[in-house]
């Protein structure tokens, strides 16, 4: 999902992230943030298209889009407790809790993002997706 992984890598390096609230905790299921507005009903200021059926399933600890319907992927994520194959197809996993899971099991609702970090090669994913980055960081500079 080489889109959805430079959006969210543009995001947490622009310090989108920074200081928002999982705004949707389900215990049993997953935790959702990502929402400039705290409310569910906020975003970047752009959508983009689903990349979700690229074979991998959502399993418990796997990081995936939340959205509104088809190609409404924004700022917004959650991060399974369980396996929710019922979302297979219809939100795009790109990534996976590889440690620290026990901390996604205690989130509570309102619990903040202090801050997503990238590790590794970030500019090489930003690259490959250029013209989008730039697209997006337009708007939100604006």
């Amino acid at each position: 999902a080489p889109l959805t992984v430079a959006n969210f890598v543009n995001l947490a390096k622009r310090g989108f992230y920074d200081g928002l609230n999982f705004h949707r905790v389900i215990a049993d299921f997953m935790i959702q943030g990502g929402c400039p507005e705290g409310s569910g009903r906020g975003g970047p200021g752009y959508r983009f298209e689903d990349e979700a059926n690229n074979g991998v399933r959502h399993e418990r600890g796997v990081l995936s889009m939340a959205n509104a319907g088809p190609n409404t992927n924004g700022s917004q994520f959650f991060i399974t407790h369980i396996k929710t194959d019922w979302l297979d197809g219809k939100h795009t996993v790109f990534g996976k809790v590889t440690e620290g899971l026990d901390v996604v099991d205690s989130v509570k609702q309102g619990d903040l993002i202090n801050k997503i970090t990238i590790e590794g090669d970030a500019d090489a994913v930003l690259a490959a997706k250029a013209d989008r980055v730039a697209e997006w960081n337009k708007i939100l500079a604006a």
